[in-house]
C-alpha cells in the first residue's frame, strides 16, 4: 500500500482507526452480518454498502443495515449491543495495517497524534489495546467526546482532537479510509490522506 502524503509542514496528526490503523472493516462485517442474521436476515449483508459506512457510529450503522435489508427491527440499540458482543470476542482476527502505523510511528517521534474513531469507547480502546498502539496514543476522540449525533461525517471529532493535541485544524493531516471520515475531516479544515485498506 502506497500512501499520498501530501507535502507541506503538519504540526499534528489524526487517525481513523477502523480500516486505516487495524485491519477490523472484515471483522466488524461479520459480526454485524452475524448480529443482523440472529435478528432476521436471511440474504448475505450488503458488503459495498457496509464499507460505506465507515466511521459511523454503531447505532445508526444498525438503523441503516436494517433499512437497506428490509429488517423491522424493534431496538437497534440491542443489536449494536449483540454486534459489539461478537466483536469483542473476535479480537484474535485483527491484524495492523503497517504501512500506516509505521508512518504514525515515525511522526510520533517528533509530533503529537490522535485517533478519532466512530467506534464507542468501550468497543475502540480494547482494540487499540489488542493492537498494541495505546502507548503510541494517548488521545483517543469517539462520539461520546462530542454532543449526541455530531460524529463523522460531522467535523466535531477531528476539531475536538486538535483542540487536545493543541494544534489549529488547518495543521492538522488526517488519515482515513471511509467517506464519512473523509467529508468530516475536509470540513474541519484539514488535508487527508485516504487509505485504501481493501486493494
Amino acid at each position: 500500500m502506497l500512501l499520498d502524503i501530501p507535502t507541506g509542514d503538519f504540526a499534528g496528526y489524526i487517525f481513523d482507526l477502523d480500516g486505516t490503523l487495524i485491519d477490523t472493516m472484515p471483522v466488524h462485517y461479520r459480526s454485524w452480518e452475524s448480529a443482523l442474521r440472529h435478528a432476521g436476515l436471511t440474504e448475505t449483508l450488503d458488503e459495498d454498502y457496509f464499507y460505506a459506512l465507515g466511521g459511523v457510529p454503531s447505532l445508526e450503522v444498525a438503523r441503516l443495515l436494517a433499512a437497506k435489508h428490509g429488517l423491522p427491527i424493534a431496538s437497534p440499540e440491542e443489536i449494536a449491543e449483540h454486534k459489539e458482543r461478537l466483536y469483542l470476542n473476535r479480537f484474535d482476527e485483527i491484524t495492523l495495517i503497517e504501512p500506516v502505523v509505521a508512518f504514525a510511528r515515525k511522526v510520533a517521534s517528533a509530533h503529537p497524534v490522535a485517533i478519532a474513531t466512530g467506534g464507542t469507547p468501550d468497543i475502540a480502546l480494547p482494540a487499540i489495546a489488542a493492537a498494541g498502539l495505546s502507548e503510541l496514543f494517548p488521545i483517543v476522540i469517539t462520539p461520546h467526546d462530542v454532543a449526541p449525533g455530531r460524529g463523522k461525517p460531522h467535523p466535531d471529532m477531528f476539531l475536538e482532537a486538535a483542540r487536545r493535541l493543541g494544534v489549529p485544524p488547518g495543521e492538522c493531516l488526517v488519515f482515513e479510509d471511509a467517506e464519512p471520515g473523509i467529508r468530516a475531516a475536509r470540513a474541519a479544515g484539514m488535508q487527508v490522506v485516504r487509505v485504501d485498506s481493501r486493494r
